[in-house]
């Protein structure tokens, strides 16, 4: 009988997706790049307390699922990027491209954005 672990098993992930929502759009003469996390899509977070709201609209942020991993290749195509989502967001600091400092907490939901100076 085999005996093998999930976690052994290649691209397994814990469970949790690692999919991602990307729509990459040209604005003028910037790129707009927008990325949240699968399963918030559709979804409203308000911190009343601060008097913040997000709602990630599928009309801003769905154009095309693509693995968490594969989405951050496209971070040097744009000039605007707005992430939203704690796999997203967690990942952009890992890899170095925001601080911790530079997230806005919303109802225990993460978001950044980066601008590029030219």
């Amino acid at each position: 009988m085999l005996n093998l672990r999930l976690e052994e098993v290649k691209g397994y992930d814990g469970g949790l997706t690692s999919k991602v929502y990307v729509k990459l759009v040209k604005v003028k003469n910037e790129v707009v790049l927008a990325i949240c996390d699968e399963d918030i899509l559709g979804k409203t977070f308000e911190d009343k307390e601060k008097g913040l709201k997000i709602e990630v609209k599928e009309v801003f942020y769905k154009g095309f699922k693509m693995e968490l991993e594969d989405s951050i290749s496209l971070f040097e195509k744009a000039s605007i990027i707005n992430l939203v989502g704690e796999k997203i967001v967690g990942k952009a600091v890992k890899k170095g491209f925001i601080k911790p400092s530079g997230i806005i907490w919303i109802a225990g939901i993460p978001h950044a954005q980066l601008i590029k100076m030219r």
